[in-house]
């Protein structure tokens, strides 16, 4: 028994295991790349065409791995999203000079600069942070430029996990998606009691076209004098 063993395995050891899931993880924040990435990219034949992700924010796994790499993609976000307020203050103190010009010179020399990278630090430490556990520049800088803002509001659960009806094709593993909510959700939709009249038809259509009752009870009593006098006769 595994008693106080927090985890799976997934039949791998520690190395691979950590390895597999920073990838999984990279991968995921990866498919949020801009389309124009992919133009004339091809793979090391050089004539297969990379194309781009169906779905962005979006990858297929297994159910397990799944599960296991959620915990890691959510940490990531929220350290991301933790410096977002140290980086909107060192704006403030920020220049919009271009690196190694003049006016950029002076501002590495003025009092701004310091206050800058005071502001600036937390920041860069947590970028430094999710980089230790991701180990792709790409992935960091696609997840602190884009995907930490879609999050400030939010307190958690960044991700869910929708297990896939189809299995694997080999091994009949159970499949399953791993995502980031808000952009694919289902809106659920309450249902409404049908309407006799149409919406468009007025009321007093409705009732113009109805049969009055005075001639609804004519023609009954017609009809029940016709039959009366065939019985009798």
């Amino acid at each position: 028994m595994r008693h106080k063993k927090k985890g799976r395995r997934l039949g791998r050891s520690s190395s691979h295991r950590k390895a597999m899931l920073r990838n999984l993880a990279t991968g995921l924040f990866l498919t949020e790349r801009d389309e124009s990435y992919y133009d004339g990219l091809t793979m090391a034949d050089g004539k297969s065409v990379v194309n781009p992700p169906r779905f962005k924010g979006r990858v297929v796994t297994t159910i397990q791995k799944a599960k296991e790499v959620k915990p890691l993609v959510e940490k990531c976000i929220t350290i991301a999203k933790n410096s977002i307020p140290h980086e909107e203050a060192a704006e403030e103190f920020a220049t919009d000079a271009e690196r190694n010009t003049e006016a950029w010179k002076q501002w590495r020399e003025s009092e701004n600069w310091k206050k800058w990278v005071a502001a600036m630090a937390p920041a860069v430490t947590a970028r430094r942070r999710v980089f230790a556990l991701l180990r792709d520049k790409e992935a960091v800088e696609i997840l602190f430029d884009d995907v930490a803002h879609r999050f400030v509001d939010r307190p958690g659960g960044y991700t869910r996990v929708m297990r896939l009806a189809e299995p694997r094709l080999g091994d009949a593993g159970t499949q399953a998606i791993l995502e980031f909510v808000g952009v694919h959700d289902r809106v659920s939709q309450v249902s409404q009691k049908p309407a006799f009249v149409d919406e468009g038809e007025d009321e007093t259509t409705a009732e113009a076209e109805a049969p009055a009752v005075d001639e609804v009870e004519a023609v009954a009593e017609g009809g029940e004098a016709e039959a009366t006098s065939s019985e009798e006769e």
